[in-house]
């Protein structure tokens, strides 16, 4: 034990901040104007004061930038705020229209993603910043000292360069705001912050520190005589600093366990979190308060099941009768297909996080894989009933992820799902033929389950981990013959099929693939 060290996770809790604060400040219109603003000012400043040293003879500038008479510059200074304060109008209609639009098309929770697209702050922040400077440049044309008016040609040579740079900007904020409000585009950039949050709570597997009682014993202790700490306020849980907990609780040799993960609603008043000993419970109240953030709505820096639920959303919105755009939710359950199987192979979530010498400090809620796995299909499958093509692009996603799975609980529950969508099909599905391609790519499922990789005798790895150990299993227990993972999914799917006499009558012909079918029934769907 004196040889072990205590094993940092690859996650940062540092960076978890950052990424949070970073988000914080991103889904916002104002930071990167007010900044651009900002610059535009001291911009202005400095060629002021070259403009300054021009006017007393201390420097030249070329022929070039002289415009002439102290009107002629107001004039052109003139036309060219009131052109760009006219424009800024337009990118402010343009981005309401586009919000507007993403809100009705992709609903009110996909605004966000709009709201923190860099492009549309960069544009606003451009236009706003050029009309300051030229206002700027404007106002400081005026009579001098020695008796003629001052102009200051070189801070006019730069106003007319902003305002060539901001028409160059215009033409990419329309060109970005076409490319964007596009689906396939918004879906893949939920799916590329699936894939960050992903990355951000995958951990190394190597041995760590372990002192002191075990998890199963503190979560009994503070069953029996726990001190509750209530939620100062109501609303989503946004982000936990959980190395400030730990070091609480270090100092007070407590151990805190967190009730809700980021991504719950907590109501104020309600447990939030239990303290044992007791007797800690005041001081992790008030640590709470500032180490935990609450607010109206959710976000991805510590709530993977977010990105899941957004692209879910996108699906189901498209499936309704309102909209019956089958398409688009194909491409959402292929993005949801990526992100499981990079959940399944790289997610390890630590949900037990213990101090430098070893000690359990604090116990954190996770969603489990089970639950997301059921997000991701379980609301699709029951609003695309009665579409084969949706039906079988699930079994298709199904069939990929459990290629990556190594683990027999998880094989199982993706059987289960891939059991439930058949049963739909069986259920919703008219025609015997697409009953029989539905019937198809659930065989598929059963033979990606039963593969030689599928069966191999990995270790469990659907654990948080931090958590308790458990025991080696044997090699009986830890695999299971493809028999018995075929056996498995046919009574998992005995009801549906008991249920569906006519397609039994017209799927034999189908399941013997011939030159003609033995492509996969997704092709055409």
């Amino acid at each position: 034990m004196s040889q072990l060290k205590p094993q940092l996770p690859v996650i940062s809790l540092v960076a978890l901040r950052s990424d949070w604060r970073r988000e914080a400040l991103r889904t916002n219109l104002w930071l990167v104007p007010t900044i651009e603003v900002v610059a535009a000012v001291a911009l202005y400043f400095v060629t002021h004061a070259l403009d300054n040293a021009a006017f007393s003879g201390g420097i030249t500038l070329p022929s070039w930038m002289v415009f002439g008479t102290a009107d002629a510059a107001r004039q052109i200074l003139t036309t060219l705020a009131a052109a760009v304060i006219t424009v800024v109008g337009i990118v402010f209609s343009i981005t309401i229209v586009t919000l507007t639009l993403a809100s009705t098309q992709f609903g009110p929770r996909m605004l966000r993603n709009f709201i923190r697209d860099r492009g549309t702050q960069f544009t606003l922040g451009t236009f706003v910043a050029t009309f300051v400077y030229a206002t700027l440049v404007l106002i400081s044309i005026g009579p001098a000292a020695q008796g003629r008016d001052f102009v200051p040609h070189l801070s006019i040579t730069i106003a007319v360069g902003l305002v060539t740079v901001s028409m160059a900007v215009l033409i990419y904020f329309i060109h970005h705001i076409a490319m964007s409000i596009q689906l396939p585009q918004v879906i893949a950039s939920i799916a590329r912050d699936l894939s960050r949050a992903i990355e951000a709570e995958s951990s190394d597997d190597a041995v760590a520190l372990e002192t002191g009682p075990s998890v199963s014993e503190l979560l009994r202790r503070m069953d029996d005589a726990g001190g509750i700490v209530p939620a100062p306020a109501s609303g989503y849980l946004q982000f936990v600093q959980h190395e400030t907990l730990i070091g609480l609780a270090a100092e007070k040799g407590a151990v805190i366990r967190l009730l809700y993960r980021p991504g719950h609603f907590v109501i104020g008043g309600r447990p939030l979190a239990i303290v044992w000993p007791p007797g800690a419970a005041p001081r992790v109240s008030r640590a709470l308060r500032t180490a935990h953030v609450t607010g109206s709505s959710r976000t991805l820096a510590q709530d993977l099941a977010f990105a899941v639920d957004q692209l879910v959303e996108i699906a189901i919105r498209a499936l309704s009768p309102a909209v019956n755009d089958t398409f688009t939710a194909l491409t959402c359950i292929d993005w949801l297909g990526d992100g499981l199987c990079k959940i399944t192979a790289r997610w390890r979530p630590l949900r037990v996080h213990r101090d430098s010498h070893g000690y359990v400090r604090v116990i954190t809620a996770q969603v489990s894989y089970e639950r997301l796995v059921e997000r991701s299909f379980e609301k699709i499958r029951q609003s695309g009933r009665g579409m084969p093509a949706v039906l079988i692009r699930q079994l298709e996603a199904l069939t990929k992820i459990v290629d990556q799975t190594a683990d027999s609980g998880r094989r199982e529950l993706l059987l289960g799902q891939a059991a439930m969508v058949l049963r739909a099909s069986d259920e919703s599905v008219p025609e015997p033929v697409d009953r029989a391609d539905v019937q198809m790519a659930y065989e598929q499922v059963l033979a990606a389950v039963g593969s030689e990789r599928g069966l191999a005798d990995w270790p469990r790895s659907d654990e948080p981990r931090g958590s308790l150990p458990h025991p080696a299993a044997s090699s009986s227990s830890s695999s299971t013959d493809g028999t018995e993972l075929h056996q498995l999914g046919a009574e998992l799917a005995s009801h549906s099929a008991a249920s569906a006499p006519a397609r039994s009558a017209a799927r034999p012909s189908l399941l013997q693939p011939t030159s003609e079918t033995s492509q996969s029934p997704g092709a055409t769907r």
